[in-house]
């Protein structure tokens, strides 16, 4: 009897690496292989993210919940109702500055630091760290009230504006915080 020969049959050509499916993937349930594994990555990235997200937000407000809490005399000083100020300054100094704030030319006389307190360089350091955040604050209306940061600050880093003038710029900067509770840097408005 004459043997017959048999084709084998490769049952396992249907999970071939050769193969390709009309789903383009070479093996079947790897689209659900690989949708798992996408789901999984994703919920690494959220896990990520939320992170990220949360140590900005904590970043942000760092410092922020620090209360400075007011003297008797600037509770005075604020409540009363006072005359629009006089300019202070002197007419022959290069460089000047006018304040339209009721109030702060008193607190300034009464409250704070005595001229010659601060050396120029301090004054002129923080003047721009404020400077920067004020003009900030100005230009997003939305988020800041726009009725305590109406204007912008012409003020140039590099520029030596004179000690008067960086005394008054650094002294209201200071009223304004203490009287607005408002925080311009990671400084506390001390006087």
């Amino acid at each position: 009897m004459a043997k017959r020969k048999v084709d084998s049959v490769d049952y396992s050509g249907a999970y071939s690496e050769n193969n390709n499916y009309s789903n383009g993937f070479n093996k079947p349930f790897s689209y659900s292989k690989r949708l798992f594994s996408y789901f999984k990555n994703m919920k690494k990235i959220q896990v990520y993210l939320t992170l990220f997200l949360l140590l900005c937000y904590s970043m942000s407000s760092l410092g922020q919940d620090d209360y400075v809490e007011l003297t008797e005399k600037e509770k005075e000083l604020f409540a009363q109702q006072n005359n629009p100020d006089e300019e202070v300054g002197e007419t022959d100094l290069e460089y000047d500055i006018i304040i339209m704030d009721i109030g702060f030319n008193r607190w300034l006389n009464q409250i704070a630091q005595p001229k010659g307190y601060y050396s120029q360089s301090f004054l002129e350091q923080r003047n721009y760290f404020y400077v920067l955040e004020w003009n900030r604050r100005v230009l997003e209306p939305r988020v800041f009230d726009p009725l305590l940061y109406e204007l912008q600050i012409n003020y140039e880093h590099g520029i030596d504006y004179g000690y008067d003038v960086n005394y008054q710029l650094y002294n209201y900067f200071i009223y304004f915080q203490r009287r607005f509770n408002q925080r311009l840097g990671p400084f506390l408005p001390r006087i």
